[in-house]
């Protein structure tokens, strides 16, 4: 029985992020699902306008998923072997201008 329930829930949640995948616009709880944080987590970003949203009439708080997707995508951290190229590529530009 408790097997049964197990993968009723899982495939709930698995509705659910479908559901989701395919709205343009996110409420609070669905951007909660969607970026795997908590409520009070996303409100704090929201109210640091860390993170892009819509209010409409100043109440219910909206996320555009493609600005989400873009947010997350411009937030990357670059790596040791990024930032090793970047300045190996800045070092041999300047050796040439000096030469």
């Amino acid at each position: 029985m408790e097997f049964i329930q197990n993968e009723i829930k899982e495939i709930k949640e698995l509705l659910l992020a479908l559901n989701i995948q395919q709205k343009e616009f996110l409420t609070v709880e669905d951007a909660t699902v969607y970026l795997q944080l908590s409520k009070s987590c996303l409100f704090k970003m929201t109210s640091k306008r860390e993170v892009p949203f819509y209010k409409p009439g100043g109440k219910k708080i909206y996320f555009k998923k493609s600005e989400i997707d873009e947010w997350i995508t411009n937030s990357k951290i670059e790596s040791i072997i990024d930032i090793e190229t970047e300045v190996e590529s800045y070092l041999s530009r300047n050796k040439k201008l000096q030469l």
